[in-house]
């Protein structure tokens, strides 16, 4: 494994390994933007094709854009809706369709039509001022048909054209130099298919952007990491671009894709184990991140043996609901449904999760 390193963004530097947990409509459920920096983030991940239908452009755009209207200092990383119109429209064709021009959809609750092209994608997320982007990309699942892989990677592709066209577009008319200007992000389709890999890969390069991310569901059916995809794929790229493992989080996944030379990750699953009770700390005090994941401990909220325990859920965890308040207390405040819970909750999930990128930075495993 290579020494971890930084990105430059916009004059700022992001240290990697890094992971941002998903404020998708721009916020994280329950936590304020102090409490996301005091839990050590730099760094969100929000989603332009939700946040283009709720709070909606024009509020975006009057609120100042996405820093301003969340209170967020950090950085910003907008997701461009390829995942979503794989989870919504290839499930359910009433939902949308996917066309060369670019997605269709129906907004929630209306009968109207959107098309969200490559070149939309673009100017959104630039106008709403991220600092890394993402290009409109044709997800699909890794047991998706050779066809469907075919399409797939030969869509992106086109679409990764005009949306490189489209920015470099939206540069000129900023007249943003270098140092100010967001990082563009690709995102390399193909299934399980190595040559469909391959060949998005090299064509994404040609093209040329600041990043990849490697695309599609990165679970078998048995919710295991394709770990020999996930190799293969960092292969095809040069190691002086960063590699964003886009939708991996559970914490042993994320040991398991830095040691594969991913460096970036995001994912909504801490945050949503946290509101559902499973909490997340060490099994000992400065356990090793063997690759069988004995490091990681769950320990869940709604079980009676929380009832008298006067301890914190971590030992040794330097976070608000560890620091100040016990086992128990928490288990109260989740059986009264306070909302106290998610938030507390939420932010030791969070803080593990920034322990754990801390740990992976000095270990250099």
């Amino acid at each position: 494994m290579s020494p971890t390193r930084s990105l430059q963004v916009r004059g700022q530097s992001l240290e990697l390994p890094v992971f941002m947990p998903d404020a998708t409509y721009g916020y994280v459920r329950s936590l304020t933007a102090s409490d996301l920096r005091e839990v050590g983030l730099p760094i969100l991940m929000m989603n332009a094709f939700h946040l283009m239908q709720k709070p909606g452009s024009s509020l975006i755009s009057t609120l100042g854009g996405l820093h301003e209207m969340a209170a967020w200092p950090g950085l910003i990383m907008t997701d461009s809706g390829g995942f979503q119109a794989y989870s919504l429209i290839r499930q359910n064709a009433k939902f949308g369709s996917l066309t060369e021009k670019g997605i269709v959809f129906y907004p929630e609750g209306s009968s109207r039509k959107l098309l969200l092209t490559p070149e939309k994608s673009i100017q959104l997320q630039m106008s709403y001022g991220s600092d890394i982007l993402v290009c409109l990309d044709d997800c699909t699942h890794v047991n998706a048909s050779r066809a469907e892989q075919e399409a797939s990677v030969t869509r992106t592709l086109a679409w990764a054209a005009r949306a490189k066209a489209s920015y470099q577009t939206q540069l000129r008319s900023r007249k943003w130099s270098d140092n100010r200007r967001p990082l563009l992000f690709a995102v390399i389709q193909g299934g399980a298919e190595l040559d469909l890999r391959r060949r998005c890969a090299e064509g994404l390069l040609e093209i040329g952007f600041d990043g990849f991310g490697f695309g599609g569901w990165p679970l078998d059916e048995d919710s295991n990491l394709i770990t020999d995809i996930l190799e293969y794929t960092r292969s095809l790229i040069p190691r002086e671009f960063p590699l964003h493992a886009l939708g991996i989080g559970h914490p042993a996944g994320i040991v398991t894709s830095f040691r594969l030379g991913y460096e970036m990750f995001d994912c909504a699953l801490p945050t949503r184990d946290a509101r559902h009770g499973r909490l997340y700390t060490w099994s000992e005090a400065n356990p090793a991140l063997t690759q069988d994941g004995s490091w990681l401990k769950f320990r869940y909220i709604n079980t009676e043996e929380n009832f008298h325990d006067s301890g914190p859920i971590s030992p040794g965890c330097d976070c608000e609901c560890c620091r100040d308040y016990s086992m128990g207390y928490l288990f109260h405040l989740y059986r009264m449904r306070d909302s106290s819970y998610m938030r507390l909750a939420t932010k030791h999930n969070l803080r593990f999760m920034t322990q754990l990128i801390e740990r992976l930075r000095h270990s250099n495993a």
